[in-house]
């Protein structure tokens, strides 16, 4: 199974450490935010890995090539950020022979049963299958009473694209996924640089199975603060007993 890591942002909520370093090599529990999830797919059956760059990306180029991941590495290369459907069309052709594939952010850390959701969404032939939560956030997924897609919602400028349900749950959109690569027919008229969830709510409006995998009892953080990255130095020090790396401290 082949997976996608996010890897282009210039993580400017991170400065001024994404300053000189890109922010998926910023270090927790003495292991780069990248390295912790090639490790988290790797455990979960992934055996070749694109990671698409931008920000500093020569360091993060650098970084893969002296080391053994013990996985097959790939390298998408932005001149400008494309965002993360942008991204991910960069890298369509990638994908293009797979039954199924995961994209992930790389500045997330978690624990959720990958396994279980590709598992999942393989059962439920699903066009996506997004990992979400209950968590507290600006913008949310709407899903119906099967889990399927049917609208979104933006809480603080109040925009709503939503389409026939009365009764829905909104869960907040964790950074993982599992895709079919029929995904890409709902992104050829896309502009250069443009989110996923445009597409995947073109996709359910359409018909296709864009699925909810409830994620609220495993662990999971997105690191986009420096006091979020504290809060998963601590974490990973009270659960590995390493403390994080002085050098980007």
């Amino acid at each position: 199974m082949k997976a996608m890591l996010f890897a282009a942002g210039k993580g400017t909520r991170l400065q001024p450490l994404t300053n000189n370093t890109p922010k998926c090599l910023v270090t927790a529990g003495n292991t780069t935010l990248l390295e912790h999830n090639i490790n988290f797919l790797k455990a979960a059956g992934v055996d070749s890995i694109v990671v698409n760059v931008h920000h500093l990306g020569q360091q993060i180029i650098d970084f893969i090539s002296k080391k053994d991941f013990g996985i097959e590495l790939a390298i998408s290369e932005e001149l400008e950020l494309l965002e993360t459907g942008g991204g991910l069309l960069k890298a369509k052709q990638y994908f293009q022979d797979e039954k199924a594939f995961v994209v992930c952010n790389s500045d997330i850390y978690t624990d959720m049963d990958l396994k279980g959701m590709v598992r999942a969404h393989r059962e439920r032939q699903n066009l996506a299958t997004l990992a979400v939560s209950g968590r507290e956030t600006a913008r949310y997924l709407r899903f119906n009473d099967q889990s399927l897609l049917c609208g979104w919602e933006n809480k603080k400028t109040g925009e709503v694209v939503s389409w026939g349900e009365e009764i829905y749950k909104t869960r907040a959109f964790n950074g993982v996924q599992v895709l079919s690569p029929q995904v890409f027919d709902f992104m050829d008229n896309q502009d250069l640089a443009f989110s996923t969830i445009p597409v995947y709510l073109k996709a359910a409006q359409a018909g296709a199975r864009i699925a909810a995998f409830e994620m609220d009892q495993s662990y999971w953080i997105d690191i986009g603060t420096l006091e979020k990255l504290e809060t998963l130095r601590n974490y990973l020090k009270g659960t590995t007993g390493e403390d994080s790396n002085p050098r980007l401290a």
